[in-house]
């Protein structure tokens, strides 16, 4: 089988997206090696390593897939981030997308282009892992650079199937590569209670593959491997599985995260160049001008004002002016340009001040591309962050106190995050008003950074932002003025696939 551009039915796809040799910059050169076999290619450690480079993310035959799948966007302000902000209510559009303000007022529906393209990236990256975990380990080549490259793909196979299994459910389980010849070509659904048992697996095998403690270039680290598999251990607390011994499982695996990293003293270091991969940055996508850019900033900014050099200013994902509202006073990260910002000065004229008329992400601003006359003038790289530090420490405090209430270290993590933000630490709260406590800070420390729509589906409950509390998903309007829909628990498998597969059943309600 050659590594030409063959497009599988079922979005699945048997290719190479070859980045060259590792590092965080290098892997993000393409290198286009059509003529190469699975027979003829995989047959050095060099080969293995570029493969593998590939797979954190590309482009191919008109998919993004990989991690970069995630921030792709268009001129209308559609991208998979944005939609997983959407679904969650905090988030308004300014932008032209009829798409993103049907997932607004929850009336989308399985033709929505933003569910296909999350189906088909991740399972073209899983179709090149099942491929890497195939044929490296046959490759003669030095056994802990081998089991440590395997750990890296474990890790990504997991990643990319725990996206999956709580976006869509029940989905294809695939661990073998599949060709034009494959009974699986047209796969059936997997209970989704297989799929999480897959991922489990497959990042208990990273643990053990010799990965280092850290990367700061951009690739798969032990300390990635534990914040995942934390948070894969907490989600499966929650529903739809509901397996609670899994709490005291998230906080042992969050607990080992706590010590390799450190919070940034500085907001602004996590997004800017200097700081890409480091301090409390445990795993991101990575980006670089000239090789591969983000849109972002251009997606984040206020819809149609002059604020950075780009060429365009979408505003597609703007924050509600309720959710702003919900921090506590004084909390740093409200104050101008910490997490948002209202005002900016003009790009064409830096004399001129910009007044917003609301607040847009400054968290996702990206001052080195912004500026005018610049050799990188409107050509963002800003990383895309998928773990960080907060992250884990939240996901300890909150496993480790439904397993036993509050604790002195439980306080500990959630207080150092509530220091960096002036403001004053949590005390003497009981086991349900820790509870919320620790799910008001998520929804403040990791705004928009994805996890919102997926508290909702492992809890059932959304933030009422007008009245500072939790809710039934189902029933407690968001700021807008609309109440979830049980279908929207889900995304619907995308309709294309089912046209395409007919084994695909369609998810309740879509």
């Amino acid at each position: 089988m050659k590594f030409n551009l063959k497009k599988y039915k079922a979005g699945l796809v048997a290719l190479i997206v070859i980045a060259s040799t590792t590092g965080c910059k290098k892997y993000l050169d393409e290198d286009s090696r059509s003529n190469f076999t699975q027979d003829n290619y995989f047959t050095t450690a060099n080969q293995a390593r570029t493969f593998v480079n590939g797979i954190y993310g590309g482009y191919i035959n008109n998919i993004n897939y990989g991690l970069y799948l995630f921030q792709n966007g268009d001129a209308y302000g559609e991208a998979p981030f944005i939609t997983l902000e959407l679904f969650a209510g905090h988030t308004t559009t300014l932008g032209q997308s009829t798409n993103n303000k049907k997932v607004i007022n929850q009336n989308t529906d399985p033709t929505n282009p933003g569910f296909e393209t999350v189906w088909k990236g991740c399972y073209t990256a899983i179709e090149e892992c099942n491929i890497a975990l195939a044929r490296i380990p046959a490759i003669s080549m030095d056994d802990a650079t081998k089991n440590a490259m395997l750990g890296e793909v474990y890790f990504l196979r997991a990643f990319y199937y725990f996206h999956l299994v709580r976006l869509y459910g029940d989905v294809p389980l695939l661990t073998e590569p599949v060709d034009i010849k494959s009974p699986l070509l047209y796969p059936e659904r997997t209970p989704k209670e297989q799929v999480y048992n897959l991922v489990v697996n497959d990042l208990l095998a990273a643990e053990k593959s010799g990965l280092p403690n850290t990367d700061q270039t951009g690739k798969a680290s032990l300390g990635a491997v534990h914040t995942l598999l934390s948070s894969v251990y907490l989600t499966m607390a929650g529903y739809p599985l509901q397996k609670t011994e899994n709490y005291a499982k998230a906080a042992a695996e969050a607990q080992q995260v706590l010590s390799l990293y450190t919070l940034f003293d500085n907001y602004a270091y996590l997004h800017d160049n200097p700081h890409k991969n480091q301090g409390e940055l445990i795993f991101q996508s990575q980006y670089l001008v000239g090789v591969a850019t983000n849109a972002i900033t251009q997606l984040t900014v206020p819809f149609n004002l002059q604020v950075g050099a780009y060429g365009d200013h979408l505003g597609a994902m703007i924050p509600t002016d309720d959710f702003f509202k919900s921090y506590e006073a004084g909390d740093k990260r409200t104050e101008e340009k910490q997490f948002y910002f209202s005002k900016y000065p003009a790009s064409d004229n830096p004399k001129d001040t910009i007044n917003f008329g609301e607040h847009c992400l400054y968290k996702y601003f990206h001052v080195e591309s912004s500026v005018a006359g610049t050799a990188n003038s409107g050509k963002c790289d800003e990383n895309w962050t998928f773990l960080r530090l907060p992250e884990a420490m939240l996901i300890y405090a909150e496993a480790s106190n439904e397993v036993s209430g509050p604790t002195a270290e439980a306080y500990a993590q959630v207080n150092k995050i509530r220091a960096r933000a002036n403001l004053a630490p949590l005390s003497n709260l009981s086991k349900d008003q820790f509870r919320q406590a620790i799910w008001k800070e998520r929804y403040h420390e990791l705004a928009y950074e994805n996890k919102a729509y997926f508290d909702i589906q492992r809890t059932h409950q959304v933030y009422d932002v007008k009245h500072n509390t939790f809710g039934p998903a189902t029933s407690t309007p968001n700021e807008q003025g609309v109440t979830m829909k049980e279908q929207y628990y889900l995304w619907p498998v995308p309709q294309r696939e089912r046209n395409t597969n007919t084994k695909l059943t369609q998810n309740t309600g879509w």
